[in-house]
């Protein structure tokens, strides 16, 4: 991604996969692998028009498995409550400059995690409205 390309100076985003899916239209609990697929399909368009880079993660593997050349898709790797922010925050600890992801979670913990390890954050809210404007 091109530095700068977004307006919090991100060269990453991180994305809490569920909470952008429950951000969405309603209905989605009804086919919750149905809804992270089009958030995925949503994010492949939001990087071709972008060139921005975008890690999703969800708490599980959806069924069927999804693949994407433009988005990078992970589940968490551990089970329970709030496993996909722990996977966050774990890839988080693991980039050499933290200071050029944004993190998108509405779970406050996530947030302040994010924030602390130097982070930049947005709402589900803030970025669900960023898809629909590219």
């Amino acid at each position: 991604m091109r530095p700068g390309a977004n307006n919090v100076g991100a060269v990453l985003w991180l994305v809490d996969g569920m909470n952008v899916v429950a951000a969405g239209p309603p209905g989605w609990q009804r086919d919750r692998d149905r809804a992270m697929a089009e958030l995925v399909a949503e994010l492949e368009t939001y990087v071709a028009r972008t060139g921005d880079d975008v890690c999703v993660v969800f708490e599980r593997r959806p069924r069927p498995l999804l693949r994407s050349p433009l988005v990078e898709i992970v589940h968490a790797r551990r089970r329970g409550p709030d496993a996909g922010d722990f996977e966050l925050v774990r890839r988080l600890r693991a980039c050499q400059a933290p200071t050029t992801v944004c993190v998108v979670t509405s779970d406050r913990w996530l947030a302040d995690a994010a924030r602390a390890l130097g982070a930049a954050v947005v709402s589900a809210d803030h970025f669900r409205r960023r898809l629909a404007q590219v």
